[in-house]
């Protein structure tokens, strides 16, 4: 069921649909509310009032602005700085995510596209063998070339450019799978 359909069943007061929505959205809504509260508590407050926010109406998706993991973003970035501003006034955002984050411009949407597209990158990752984690880690996030990557590792080139080519296989299949089913949901 799209995002899109399960809003409107949250819409209608469906509790099956919010508990979808929440068990989609849960674990990413609150790693990014407490990144930008640094507070567990705010960050866990924040998503209860997201979620209830929804459930009550209070805001409401217009599909023609955009995707509806965006918007849920950008309203829970809201709730958290409303939260913050009235539980410690005297405390700062920290202002480099946050201005890296704007409110309503097109980036919000890009960089909670980046967040989704990293976590499900991270979680592929971690499938794969140590070996293989590390020399892609290695060749992709660090930009070493395989020369290199044998040498600083002491293993042969060939055994480099397998755990390349293997890893790759996996994390393609993987990937692939994860991101036709994120097109399919919306």
């Amino acid at each position: 069921m799209t995002d899109l359909e399960l809003y409107e069943r949250v819409r209608q007061k469906d509790k099956e649909a919010l508990e979808i929505l929440y068990d989609r959205y849960e674990r990413i809504l609150y790693a990014f509310v407490l990144q930008l509260t640094k507070d567990r508590d705010l960050a866990e407050e924040a998503m209860q009032e997201v979620f209830i926010k929804l459930w009550r109406g209070g805001g409401v998706y217009d599909e023609s602005k955009g995707k509806f993991r965006s918007w849920l973003f950008t309203m829970s970035r809201h709730v958290a700085i409303d939260l913050i501003r009235k539980r410690k006034p005297d405390l700062q955002l920290d202002e480099s995510y946050a201005e890296a984050i704007p409110s309503d411009s097109p980036s919000v949407e890009k960089e909670v596209e980046w967040q989704e597209e990293r976590a499900q990158i991270e979680t592929a990752m971690a499938t794969l063998p140590a070996e293989q984690q590390q020399v892609v880690r290695l060749m992709y996030f660090q930009g070493l070339s395989q020369q290199k990557i044998a040498d600083a590792c002491g293993i042969p080139l060939g055994t480099v450019k397998g755990r390349i080519r293997l890893a790759l296989r996996q994390l393609r299949k993987q990937l692939s799978h994860e991101f036709i089913g994120k097109e399919v949901e919306q």
